[in-house]
């Protein structure tokens, strides 16, 4: 076996050919092609997934229990492997406590350095804390009233699991007799049990006093054993009343707390000793909004203003006791609310207190009512039902809720004692906040006495070179305390890539899904220096990729294709740039050479007119006023971080699905809009899953199986049998297959070995029952049709307008190489959306929609893009308007408007820096958009 090699003989997975390949160690390999050529395939679903596989099974089987199991891909054999680490774009956690912070570990570094070295303040009063003498201790006890009864207790465990068996009686032999465990008093001498896997506090109970003269040398010589026993801590508690928690270590000068020992876990939001207990760690609460719940004045209560109750009628209890409200105050129900006195909707939102009203509803069951009390407001109504209903009716009333900023902590997530604890006056949630860029100066900059330094030098070393791989890969514009689940594919995508540079391993087979997503031009070189860093340690890095320079900077190229799909799954070329150009079939190198390319238009469309929002202030923007082009096609451009998605997806795309759509969204913090008149809908096309189960399909998504259906229904066969339409679907009984109820294969569970999905045995995956299937139409049966690709399902409809214009659209946006009936969940981000863009072209236009796509280029080859974009001209050819946010020059250079927002990221970015036709961006020198546009056009 060769070392410095890896081979790979019969690939099958997949659309792959049987596909043999030997490609260099310790280098970057790019795979290149179509997308759906097989490119992931090749990839993950083999290198990676046997690598990863091989080095699971050296473990021992407990270990792999814990790791899930690898399914052996369709391969004859893999030589030369490494232990396999995949990093694509799908694997952030969107749980709302973790954070970039978290993610990378910055924050338990900075956890461990707070808990060291941090001075703590007091958050009463500001002072300094210090730590307490025996004296001072006794003087403060003194300070209790006179005949006051206490006991001095030792705090010897703290929230610990265990028996403490050993503890107790220790503590019994050194002749003490009560404790006091979790809030309960217990005698020494008795037989105490406690639940093992539990958390514990026990108290040991040193002395009981009275407070009054000459007990100063009996207080000391107790709060001196009970310091010993628990290390510096002593609770004075008085007898029914409250307890004073002391400490030889650290307390405030006037009084106001005693820290006890300040651990790394007091400063985690997500332990109780340190998060905020209002808030629970989160930062936010959400509760009801007042503003969804009545998101339009200019209603009237017929029209359905008071949004949670639009629908209830009349003689309903809701509509009843609302209008007993409107009559009260005299107000028609058919007036705007605009003009509504302010007692009448502080009524119908928070209640009428202990005021009765009465009216009379239709109970359904025992007919007319008549009711006689207060009403509790809608939102007090609503929070009640929430917390006491069934989870569709939390799902329903969840959707009046909105997040907002906890007022005990003011998001910081801490409790107020652990936020007053700081290091060159920041608290940790300080560091957090700032961008990696600021955060990694400030430790530069940092200033720490002798002893700090030895106690703190190893962990500040350890977060700078942290926080400086985030740097390296473009991420110098995101905080510590941001949301992972906020991320985009690509920035969660390099955040685990700083990761692995910081593990700094070798000889490891790195697999990476495109990961100059969501990059700028600009931001480029860096990220190829940081992959360029992990060849050179000794690692092999095989990446999934259409970007041009990471082409021309790899060591070795593989492209796959020639088509997708049935069409794919060969290697086309293999070898330099310059090898993969000289392949005439090669569809990468066509465009390499420039022999294909996407032409820049000769003329600009104008603008129709405009959509203008003013005083945008959303996360980092700066009260920016954006005037977005009707009738033509935008894009929104600007390096990583300046405010795109902010801009687009918070506040435009919000707005218009409030105002246009009637969705349930608060949109980000902006002043007025103007120019809503010109349109009629928003449609938001991203790369979520057209569906979350294998049942849904590009034919159920674009509704073209309804009309297959249909046509089936109709035929001569079905009309003698009496089928109807749904005799044709595999999610009702009646013609589905029952055996596998219509998924066309069984679950198999194999417990220590991965789920094996075997064909069903009595319809063998053709999902439907032996009578449903004698139906046919052109010689095919329901089943045949949904096996059909794409293009083969154009030529066979080809007499059906109704159904082949739908089939013609997936295969104008190229993926005739699709199945009818491919299941939702083998569909890639960049497929799905473009089933969904397919769904729309194939809807009769009014002309006056407004499309939003964020980055639509995602996993999309360039032949693939030339697509998309004709695609786009012909939404915009019908008078539509489309809005792209992008960093692909090819889309850039051929949109007839362009917003450039900058000019840096985070704090640096959030401003419109250029507007324009591509030409007139070109012109503005402080646009980094600009420069690079200058060299395509």
């Amino acid at each position: 076996m060769s070392l410095d090699k890896i081979v790979i003989k019969g690939a099958k997975e997949n659309n792959l050919r049987d596909v043999s390949l030997v490609i260099p160690r310790d280098k970057m390999i790019v795979f290149t092609g179509l997308s759906g050529s097989g490119k992931s395939s090749l990839a993950f679903d083999t290198i990676y997934a046997e690598g990863q596989r091989r080095y699971v099974e050296s473990l021992s089987s407990y270990a792999r229990q814990f790791l899930g199991q690898m399914e052996k891909p369709n391969v004859e054999s893999i030589e030369g492997l490494s232990p396999s680490i995949s990093i694509d774009q799908k694997t952030t956690s969107k749980n709302p406590r973790s954070t970039v912070g978290t993610v990378t570990e910055i924050y338990d570094y900075l956890r461990l350095l707070y808990a060291r070295i941090g001075t703590p303040f007091c958050p009463v009063c500001g002072k300094k804390i210090t730590s307490q003498t025996i004296d001072q201790m006794v003087d403060k006890v003194k300070t209790l009233p006179e005949r006051t009864r206490i006991q001095i207790l030792a705090p010897v465990v703290k929230g610990k699991k265990g028996e403490h068996v050993r503890l107790l009686e220790n503590m019994k032999k050194e002749g003490y007799i009560r404790t006091i465990i979790d809030d309960e008093l217990y005698e020494l001498s008795e037989e105490i049990k406690l639940e093992k896997n539990k958390k514990h506090n026990i108290d040991i109970v040193i002395d009981r006093i009275i407070v009054k003269e000459g007990i100063d040398a009996r207080l000391a010589d107790s709060i001196e054993a009970a310091l010993k026993l628990a290390e510096g801590i002593v609770k004075i508690q008085v007898i029914d009343g409250d307890t004073m928690v002391l400490s030889s270590k650290k307390t405030c000068p006037d009084g106001h707390i005693s820290y006890d020992e300040i651990e790394p876990r007091s400063f985690s939001f997500n332990n109780p000793f340190g998060m905020c207990p209002e808030c629970h760690g989160l930062g936010f609460h959400t509760e009801i909004d007042k503003d969804l719940i009545i998101p339009n004045y200019n209603l009237s209560f017929i029209e359905g203003a008071i949004e949670p109750f639009a629908t209830s009628k009349e003689g309903t209890y809701y509509y009843e006791i609302l209008k007993a409200i409107f009559e009260k105050y005299k107000y028609p129900l058919d007036k705007p609310l605009n003009e509504a006195p302010e007692g009448l909707i502080d009524e119908i939102l928070y209640g009428t207190g202990d005021e009765d009203l009465e009216f009379s509803f239709d109970s359904h069951f025992g007919g007319w009512k008549k009711y006689k009390g207060p009403f509790e407001g809608i939102i007090r109504n609503l929070e009640r039902r929430y917390n006491q209903t069934s989870e569709a009716t939390k799902d329903r009333i969840s959707e009046y809720m909105t997040v907002i900023e906890c007022k005990k902590c003011h998001g910081k997530r801490l409790k107020d004692e652990y936020l007053s604890i700081k290091i060159n006056e920041e608290n940790i949630i300080d560091i957090t906040d700032m961008a990696v860029q600021d955060s990694l100066e400030w430790f530069k900059k940092i200033r720490l006495n002798n002893q700090e330094k030895l106690i703190g030098s190893e962990i500040i070393k350890e977060i700078i070179s942290r926080l400086q791989f985030l740097q390296d890969v473009g991420l110098e514009y995101l905080t510590l305390s941001r949301a992972s689940g906020t991320l985009s594919g690509g920035e969660s995508q390099r955040i685990r890539l700083a990761t692995q540079i910081g593990s700094a391993l070798v000889g490891v087979c790195y697999v990476l899904d495109e990961p100059s997503i969501g990059l700028h031009q600009r931001d480029n070189d860096r990220l190829l220096e940081a992959l360029r860093g992990l060849t050179d340690i000794g690692n092999t890095l095989i990446v999934v990729e259409h970007d041009e320079d990471t082409m021309r900077v790899a060591d070795h190229i593989v492209d796959i294709g020639p088509g997708a799909g049935i069409h794919g799954g060969e290697i086309v070329a293999q070898g330099t740039i310059e090898d993969i150009i000289d392949t005439p079939n090669s569809i990468t190198g066509q465009y390499l050479s420039g022999k294909k390319k996407i032409e820049v238009p000769t003329e600009r469309r104008k603008p129709k007119d405009f959509v203008t929002l003013t005083g945008c202030k959303e996360n980092n923007l700066k009260n920016i006023t954006a005037k977005f082009p009707l009738g033509v096609f935008t894009c929104v451009t600007g390096v990583s971080g300046s405010g795109k998605s902010s801009l687009v997806n918070e506040i435009l795309y919000k707005i218009l699905a409030k105002e246009l759509n009637r969705a349930k969204l608060k949109p980000g913090k902006y002043k007025s809009i103007k120019g809503l008149d010109k349109l009629d809908k928003v449609i938001q096309i991203d790369q979520s899953p057209i569906g979350r189960t294998p049942r849904s399909n590009p034919a159920t998504y674009t509704k073209v199986f309804d009309q297959i259906r249909d046509l089936f229904a109709s035929t001569t066969e079905a009309k003698l049998r009496g089928y109807k339409k749904g005799r044709f679907s595999f999610n009702v009984k009646g013609g589905r297959c029952e055996a596998c109820r219509g998924d066309g294969t069984v679950k198999v569970e194999m417990h220590f070995l991965p789920d094996i999905y075997v064909p069903c045995e009595v319809c063998h995956g053709k999902r439907y029952n032996r009578e449903t299937l004698q139906v046919k139409y052109k010689g095919k049966n329901i089943s045949d049709i949904l096996d059909m690709t794409v293009e083969e399902g154009v030529k066979f409809f080809e007499n059906l307008p109704s159904i082949s214009r739908k089939l013609e659209t997936l295969n104008d946006v190229g993926l005739g190489y699709i199945k009818i009936g491919q299941p939702s969940t083998e569909l890639s981000g960049g497929e799905a959306q473009r089933v969904k863009l397919a769904s729309e072209l194939s809807k009769r236009s009014t002309g006056k929609t407004i499309y939003i796509l964020d980055e639509p280029t995602t996993g999309l080859h360039t032949a693939d893009i030339h697509k998309l974009i004709k695609v786009l001209e012909l939404l915009v050819e019908q008078g539509n308007t489309v809005i792209v946010i992008e960093h692909n020059l090819d889309v850039i250079k051929t949109a007839d408007y362009i917003i450039d927002l900058g000019p840096e990221g985070g704090d640096g970015g959030g401003e419109i820096i250029a507007t324009g036709t591509p030409e007139d961006i070109i012109k503005v020198d402080k646009s980094y958009t600009g420069q690079f546009l200058k060299k395509v056009l």
